[in-house]
């Protein structure tokens, strides 16, 4: 019964005593026609089976390759041989799944790329790396909801095709069933969208947070965790056009308490990873020490992965202005020795470059930057004041810059409908938010994280397109 058969994983974990089980899992290598060095996937850890000495035909063993799947049964023993403690004395063989090793592209020999393992994602997952870096993004996942769960938050399913653009970005992918040529138009030559499949114009979401608004004015506390969308022909390690988002919303609730929320949350899942798949990151932390080998010093982590981990699990993150992170900007050395490739001055959307300045060289620890200027930022967050700023918030992170995007959404009818006016976005086709704020408004604010983003923090990895199973960029949608 495949059902009986004991991951490696748990089986590890056993003081070997004799006792008879399966296993199940690939081949990673073979050597000297006896030792199978097997992994199932629960663990980076392999599983050193001894087929002992004319036991097994040689046309089975012939069969034993690389990435071949194999069943075994035997007895576990202590092993004789260093790097185990254990090990599986096989009585019996059965190749579940042949592999041909002469073909098979993930020769251990040739140490490849993660550059060649993007072309090659669907095999990738085989691999020590991407082993780890799965395994905590699951992690994370889990945590995530653990985290809403045990706050009393309700799971909200956003949906995916929706016909608002909640950023006015107006980058997103259109959804229609209507066909390339000939499609119906309207007497001014533009298409009619009324014989379409929704009966007018939708896309892919880019953000679920105005229906979460929605839910957040009857249940008080909501999230969402889902795929959203950017038609963005943007090929850096930062962006993909298929990414997943956390989106909490809270009712009663003002940019204060969002912070608070935002920066306990990420210390939860950042926690929980650490606590629950210490195995994998410690791998990533010894891979990113490795690679970084290459680089200058100057180029190099000033903290290890774990180490970095620890740190903003343990400490208070920085609080500041847009307009304070300006002027330190401004009074750097690297702006006076006019290292900054982009401008600095009161207004501009901070770049990567600016963002990282204030983590990296400036606090050394993750920021949260508020009250941005109101002409930057979406038309739904709370004007202050001032009437130049908004109370919104992004939250900082070594090594990638932004992670977090939230505000106190503005729940004053007349600000937001002049917010949107001046913005030139159509009222009418956002009566239904309106609504929350004719019957029973409040003040309330939210979140975005993007996970991606998140599971590259953890997992040290540098690239985004190595922290999503299958990537969508520009000119990429293979698997």
């Amino acid at each position: 019964m495949f059902n009986k058969r004991v991951k490696i994983k748990e089986l590890l974990t056993w003081t070997p005593e004799g006792q008879q089980v399966t296993v199940m899992g690939w081949v990673r290598t073979f050597r000297n026609n006896q030792f199978v060095a097997l992994n199932d996937g629960s663990t980076n850890t392999n599983l050193q089976v001894v087929l002992p000495l004319n036991s097994f035909d040689d046309a089975l063993l012939r069969r034993v390759t690389t990435s071949a799947s194999l069943k075994v049964t035997g007895t576990l023993v202590p092993s004789q041989g260093k790097g185990q403690q254990q090990e599986l004395q096989a009585t019996e063989l059965e190749i579940l799944g042949d592999s041909d090793a002469e073909k098979y592209p993930l020769q251990l020999k040739n140490r490849p790329s993660l550059e060649f393992l993007r072309e090659k994602a669907h095999l990738r997952f085989r691999t020590n790396t991407f082993g780890s870096v799965f395994r905590v993004r699951h992690a994370l996942a889990f945590a995530i909801h653990k985290f809403f769960h045990e706050r009393g938050f309700l799971y909200l399913h956003t949906p995916v095709i929706t016909a608002s653009d909640a950023e006015g970005a107006g980058e997103m992918f259109r959804v229609t069933t209507l066909p390339f040529d000939g499609a119906p138009r309207n007497e001014d030559g533009s298409i009619n969208f009324k014989e379409d499949f929704f009966g007018r114009a939708t896309n892919l979401t880019v953000s679920g947070q105005l229906e979460g608004e929605l839910g957040a004015t009857a249940f008080g506390e909501i999230y969402t965790f889902g795929p959203t969308f950017r038609a963005e022909n943007s090929n850096t390690t930062r962006h993909l056009a298929e990414f997943w988002m956390i989106e909490p919303e809270m009712a009663f609730c003002d940019l204060e308490d969002n912070m608070n929320l935002a920066e306990d949350f990420i210390k939860y899942i950042i926690g929980f990873a650490l606590e629950n798949n210490r195995e994998d990151i410690e791998f990533l932390d010894s891979r990113l020490k490795e690679e970084e080998k290459s680089l200058p010093a100057d180029k190099r982590s000033e903290m290890g992965l774990i180490e970095k981990l620890d740190f903003v699990v343990n400490n208070k993150f920085e609080r500041i202005t847009y307009t304070e992170a300006i002027e330190i900007l401004l009074q750097s050395p690297a702006y006076k020795k006019k290292k900054f490739q982009y401008e600095v001055k009161w207004g501009i959307d901070m770049q990567s470059e600016h963002e990282r300045y204030l983590v990296e060289k400036h606090f050394k620890k993750p920021v949260i930057v508020t009250n941005y200027p109101k002409d930057i930022k979406a038309f739904y967050m709370r004007l202050n004041d001032d009437g130049k700023t908004v109370d919104a918030m992004d939250i900082l992170a070594p090594g990638i810059g932004e992670i977090v995007g939230g505000s106190q959404r503005e729940e004053r009818l007349d600000k937001l409908e002049s917010r949107m006016a001046e913005m030139h976005i159509p009222t009418e086709e956002l009566w239904w938010y309106l609504d929350t704020r004719r019957f029973g408004t409040v003040p309330h604010a939210g979140f975005g994280l993007g996970f991606e983003r998140m599971v590259q923090f953890v997992t040290g990895m540098g690239n985004i397109r190595d922290v999503i199973a299958f990537p969508r960029t520009p000119k990429s949608a293979e698997f």
